[in-house]
């Protein structure tokens, strides 16, 4: 949803940028909008001002991209856009590509927060899984509805950071699902599961996550706690077991090969095999600190004939279908 930014003279601390379509007409948000103008913060709207829309086609006919908010301001921001995503995703005199933007920058911005944050406490750890809680039950109307991953999927950045990963491996295996004619709540649960499913790399060093260089025997042996480590990080939180199963098994393979536990075939659940295929395919498409990114059709063909004993095969089958309505492959 934002993005840190660094101009001379500013002081990045104290603002940050988001879309203007995070901002939503008719509704009063309880925090100021700013424009950068000439290297200088201008009110456009107050905090106990309506946003409108004639204020949205001013910024559009104007090309406005960003607009900025205080950094003390953040907590209103963001339950505002909470607060408001149900209503706006349903609206469908809305254009869809607004929509899906609003979904994908609002997916990053709550993971964002789960690994920013690093979950020091009880208390955070609750609200931040309420969060993707929430979110995953507002966005999955929208995500189930006529054109919209083909639409989310224009969206999905090649340069990999945690956070983003988590939300496109939950965007692909939630379309892989519906295939499937996945009951709403099994899709919900495979959702939070998904978007927290690397959440215990935030345990993990940073010096390890973003090395450039092979690891060690060591390093990849500390990487590879990460499933238990998330597990533990949500212990006493109210996450179904299907959602725990996602966070512990993503890394499973149908032949056993996998980690942490070697399980295999029946032992790993329909949703768990959506979000490994997924995984493993938006890790291999995006820059990494230590690999570049493949194209779609080298992974695919890696996937089909590198992995064929490790992946549900009729699935993956399924998501390359997907892929090719989104225009993709």
């Amino acid at each position: 949803m934002h993005e840190p930014f660094d101009r001379p003279g500013l002081r990045q601390d104290r603002y940050f940028a988001v879309s203007p379509l995070m901002l939503f007409p008719g509704r009063q948000g309880g925090f100021d909008v700013f424009l950068l103008r000439d290297g200088e913060f201008v009110l456009y709207t107050r905090a106990c001002e309506r946003f409108t829309a004639r204020h949205r086609a001013a910024l559009r006919e104007n090309g406005v991209a960003e607009v900025y908010i205080s950094c003390e301001q953040e907590p209103a921001y963001r339950a505002y856009v909470e607060h408001n995503l149900g209503k706006t995703l349903l609206h469908e005199d809305a254009p869809l590509e607004e929509r899906a933007r609003i979904v994908h920058d609002c997916a990053v911005d709550i993971v964002r927060s789960a690994f920013e944050h690093r979950l020091p406490e009880a208390l955070a750890r609750q609200q931040n899984i309420a969060r993707v809680m929430d979110f995953v039950r507002e966005a999955m109307a929208f995500l189930c509805a006529g054109q919209s991953f083909q639409t989310l999927a224009q969206l999905v950045s090649h340069d990999y950071r945690t956070f983003s990963h988590c939300v496109h491996v939950f965007l692909y295996s939630s379309a892989i699902l519906q295939t499937y004619g996945t009951d709403r709540e099994t899709l919900v649960q495979t959702g939070i599961g998904a978007m927290l499913h690397d959440i215990g790399k935030v345990l993990v060093s940073h010096d390890i996550l973003s090395k450039t260089g092979a690891l060690t025997l060591t390093e990849r042996a500390v990487i590879n706690t990460h499933p238990q480590k998330g597990v533990a990080l949500c212990a006493g939180l109210p996450l179904s077991q299907t959602a725990h199963n996602c966070i512990l098994l993503h890394h499973e393979k149908l032949d056993g090969s996998g980690y942490p536990a070697g399980a295999a075939g029946e032992a790993i659940p329909l949703p768990v095999r959506a979000v490994t295929i997924a995984d493993i395919y938006d890790a291999m498409t995006t820059n990494r600190p230590y690999s570049k990114a493949m194209n779609p059709f080298q992974v695919l063909r890696i996937m089909r004939d590198e992995m064929f004993d490790e992946l549900d095969i009729e699935m993956f089958k399924r998501f390359v279908t997907i892929l090719s309505g989104a225009r993709i492959v």
